[in-house]
């Protein structure tokens, strides 16, 4: 699978992939324009959104209604090193969610193939050549 990645220009980087542009930017404080999310931003999202995914199919095996459902991802950074130490997802079940389901959609929600991704980690390799003319 290949993913292309272009520069639009200033400090945009986008990412092109299965059909779609995938839009990044740096906030102006940064030289950016401000006019898409971070790249950084993007990863924690793809956490939030990958989990909020299996809580949905997990709701819908079950025909559970998902009106009012929400989720909320928060994080702990170090300050020294700039990483996550800590990733917090909070499932907000709407009334009249079945209590005998509670653990189990926690425990779905982790199943996501992002948090997958980062606890058995893929390596790296980039390489660089120069384009003919």
């Amino acid at each position: 699978m290949t993913m292309e990645i272009e520069f639009p220009g200033n400090k945009k980087v986008n990412a092109r992939y299965n059909g779609f542009t995938i839009e990044t930017d740096q906030a102006r404080e940064e030289g950016g324009d401000g006019s898409a999310p971070e790249p950084f931003d993007l990863f924690l999202a793809s956490m939030g959104t990958c989990a909020g995914i299996y809580v949905i199919y997990f709701c819908e095996e079950r025909k559970i209604d998902t009106t009012g459902l929400k989720m909320s991802l928060s994080f702990d950074r170090n300050e020294q090193t700039h990483l996550i130490e800590n990733v917090n997802i909070d499932i907000s079940l709407p009334p009249g969610f079945p209590k005998k389901y509670r653990s189990a959609i926690i425990k779905t929600a982790g199943l996501c193939t992002v948090k997958r991704n980062i606890l058995k980690a893929p390596e790296f390799k980039v390489t660089a050549q120069i384009r003919e003319s």
